[in-house]
């Protein structure tokens, strides 16, 4: 960007009666070609301070509008003024000769390039594509980190502060709380930036959207895109330096006068994008990090634009701002599915995709990644939905992180660990993740992360017996895994976790379900877990690795039947529960039917197969009706009470049309009877204050007479979640029965049949299936 002379800025703060701090901030950011941290620690002060400094100088030149467009704004309309201070110089005419010269040059360089532009950046094709897409049909707006989350300063506490492990809040752990920037306003804002992002978080697409939007005059629009992957540049023959590389490109374009590019890179009228930093061989590093070097320093009024992967290594480019490419939000994956079906012409699948995400809360971790999710999309592009058995769709994730996002694109990393194999790195992920899970660590420190590696690697073969030479052996494998893969992420300084808690989970799992000796006691000791909310997905991961699920589920039902054991009260629930569903004489499993009155009772739904027939459809409705009249029991807001007392009525009118005729549908047709109109408000108000306590007892007491539901259990704060507890753990093992897991007949008949029955019948029915 063009500087502007120290001595014509001040007069124009003059003129335009800027403070002395607003014109302090006008002439250091407008008379050099810095960044604003650079400014801001020339002028001794904050970066915030000098933006805030800025902003009164926008308003007093009555520039408006968001973001860093607001500079470049406020750079050309002084720059205007100051051509017109120039205007009758002699110089300043040949200035102006000059610009209208470089301005054609431009113009016919940018035709000659934009087919070949279009050609490199116009189109991705990634995974097991068949064929490439459209990157303008896909494209998704991405956001920038402005402080990049590994080098925040942060305790272990504080990023728990937003997490809500009591309830496993899962979507929320590793999330970084921090201002986005709109990727394009960091670009328009920083002249030279340097964008890091883990594997896949899409920082070659958003290089190469940019571009096509300066190919197409939407963005830098007075500048030549130059696209340069540079894994190609350090591998070119001859070992060119940067401007010769240029040059080579635009020579394929037809552009053979060799003037050309140096006008254009010594006035600043390229836009070069410089992708893959990471991608260089060690072999080629130390040149390509030079040549970069150089050339920003030669050619310092261009604007630069560098990616690479966060951990890669450590660069020191001083005049590049370096920020974070964030993870999708969830407006951002449901644009980017919203797309991606649309371009396949299979719009309508994008719903039943956004909605088995929805349902689904581990897949659409993995979403947040785009990569990741262009897997999920091409997946569920084949089969309409996700697989049954998610541990496959996990380890096909986990795949193309660990060897195929870069076997694809025929990039070789260098090895840090020449032992560390694949299959090496997964054992020691895996066992990583069943220390720190069992432990409750999601996220751990550095040196405990290193610690783990030295104890896994120093058994493997010709590896250093020297202490200190194992504990650099530690660290470098885990920037390595870190920066190649992506499944280890620093959080925090010095912090890290597991880029997605599903991996964490998926690892634990695989270290869990290995066919070693010891696998009927970790199977054992998983069961123990179940009625934590945050081992659920792991027993799902379990069941679905087992060859054979049986002893897993036997020991899970197991633990189940033993947390109401020795509580009568719960026992006593249980027995009415079975008596009430052998009284109904329903075809059902009776099961099933236990589950319904166990639902009604705790006003929750067991995922269990169940067509309501007119009896049950008739209890649920009495049930609800009774549910209805004690919530408006605690309303008192008049609105909140009114909409209680339509709901109540509404709920009455089901219950009548399935009472049939006989003694029950007269004694309901007598209770609705006595409630007032509830057009009358005051009268229902008075009237719910004086007998609504009466009248609902009233109703339970039919409940109980005709259909034995709507007892009063009256239990304790412990009671209540200790059947809380049973009540998730039945679920979690109907879920994982009808999970994509092998189990024999007889162990799924047997647990079928048990389930939800007091000790009593249990004890009888373990009798009955030992003798047989």
């Amino acid at each position: 960007m063009q500087s502007l002379p120290p001595a014509f800025l001040e007069q124009i703060a003059s003129t335009y009666e800027l403070s002395q701090e607003q014109t302090e901030a006008l002439v250091k950011r407008l008379s050099d070609d810095a960044s604003d941290l650079l400014d801001a620690e020339a002028l001794h002060i904050s970066v915030t301070a000098l933006r805030n400094r800025m902003s009164g100088v926008y308003t007093k030149f009555s520039i408006s509008g968001k973001g860093p467009g607001k500079f470049r704004k406020l750079h050309d309309f002084l720059i205007g003024k100051y051509r017109e201070t120039q205007s009758n110089s002699p110089e300043q005419n040949t200035s102006t000769d000059l610009a209208a010269d470089i301005n054609a040059l431009i113009q016919e360089i940018r035709e000659k390039v934009r087919k070949d532009v279009s050609t490199r950046c116009g189109t991705m094709r990634v995974l097991d594509m068949e064929q490439p897409i459209g990157i303008g049909d896909i494209y998704t707006n991405v956001n920038i980190l402005e402080k990049l989350s590994g080098h925040r300063r942060l305790g272990i506490e504080e990023l728990w502060q937003d997490c809500n492990i009591d309830n496993f809040d899962r979507f929320t752990l590793g999330q970084v709380h921090q201002e986005r920037v709109p990727a394009l306003d960091a670009v328009e804002r920083y002249d030279k930036l340097m964008i890091l992002g883990k594997p896949g978080a899409g920082k070659t697409t958003f290089m190469k959207r940019l571009a096509i939007l300066c190919n197409q005059g939407e963005f830098e629009a007075h500048r030549i895109p130059v696209f340069v992957t540079l894994k190609e540049f350090a591998e070119a023959k001859g070992q060119p330096d940067l401007q010769d590389y240029i040059a080579q490109q635009w020579r394929d374009c037809k552009i053979n006068n060799s003037e050309w590019l140096p006008q254009v890179l010594e006035t600043g009228r390229a836009l070069i994008l410089l992708d893959g930093l990471d991608e260089v061989q060690a072999a080629e590093h130390d040149r390509v990090l030079q040549t970069i070097k150089e050339a920003t320093q030669n050619f310092r009024d261009c604007q630069f634009v560098m990616t690479c992967r966060i951990a890669a290594r450590e660069y020191t480019f001083q005049q590049f701002t370096e920020m974070e490419m964030a993870d999708f939000s969830n407006e951002q994956i449901a644009e980017f599915t919203t797309k991606w079906f649309a371009a396949k012409q299979d719009p309508k699948k994008s719903e039943t995709f956004l909605k088995r995400l929805k349902d689904n809360e581990p897949i659409q971790e993995l979403a947040t990644s785009p990569l990741l999710l262009t897997l999920l999309c091409l997946v569920f592009g084949d089969a309409a939905d996700f697989p049954a058995n998610r541990s496959e769709l996990y380890k096909e994730g986990l795949d193309v992180l660990l060897k195929k996002w870069d076997a694809k694109r025929n990039i070789e990393r260098d090895q840090v660990y020449k032992k560390l194999s694949l299959k090496r790195k997964e054992d020691l992920l895996s066992r990583l993740a069943f220390v720190t899970f069992e432990r409750g660590d999601y996220f751990f420190k550095q040196q405990v992360v290193e610690q783990h590696i030295i104890d896994y690697i120093r058994n493997l073969p010709g590896a250093n017996e020297n202490q200190d030479s194992l504990q650099v052996d530690g660290e470098d494998v885990l920037k390595a895994i870190e920066a190649q893969h992506g499944l280890l992420v620093e959080r925090a300084r010095g912090i890290y976790s597991f880029s997605h808690l599903t991996f964490q989970e998926y690892f634990t799992a695989k270290q869990i379900s290995r066919p070693t000796a010891t696998l009927k006691r970790a199977l054992k000791d998983l069961a123990t877990h179940i009625t934590e909310p945050r081992y659920r997905e792991v027993f799902l991961l379990v069941i679905g690795m087992l060859p054979e699920a049986d002893d897993l589920l036997q020991w899970m039902k197991h633990q189940v039947d033993q947390l109401m054991r020795d509580d009568p009260m719960l026992q006593s629930l249980l027995e009415n529960i079975d008596t009430k569903s052998i009284s109904v004489e329903l075809t059902d499993k009776a099961a099933a039917v236990r589950a319904f009155y166990l639902a009604l009772d705790l006003d929750r739904s067991l995922a269990l197969d169940l067509d309501l027939d007119r009896s049950l459809a008739l209890d649920r409705a009495l049930a609800l009706a009774l549910a209805r009249a004690r919530a408006l029991a605690l309303d008192r807001a008049l609105a909140l009470a009114l909409d209680r007392a339509r709901a109540l009525d509404r709920a009455l009118d089901r219950a009548l049309d399935r009472a049939g005729e006989g003694e029950l549908k007269i004694k309901l047709e007598a209770l609705k009877a006595q409630l007032p109109s509830i057009d009358e408000h005051d009268v229902w108000q008075h009237w719910w204050k004086t007998e609504g306590t009466a009248w609902a007892e009233q109703l339970r007491s039919v409940m109980i007479e005709h259909r034995n539901i709507g007892h009063d259990w009256q239990f304790t704060a412990e009671q209540k979640a200790t059947l809380r507890h049973y009540y998730d753990a039945n679920k979690l093992l109907v879920d994982c029965l009808n999970s994509d897991c092998y189990v024999t007949k007889e162990t799924r008949q047997k647990i079928e049949k048990t389930l939800l029955l007091p000790m009593s019948k249990l004890e009888k029915q373990n009798v009955r299936l030992t003798r047989n």
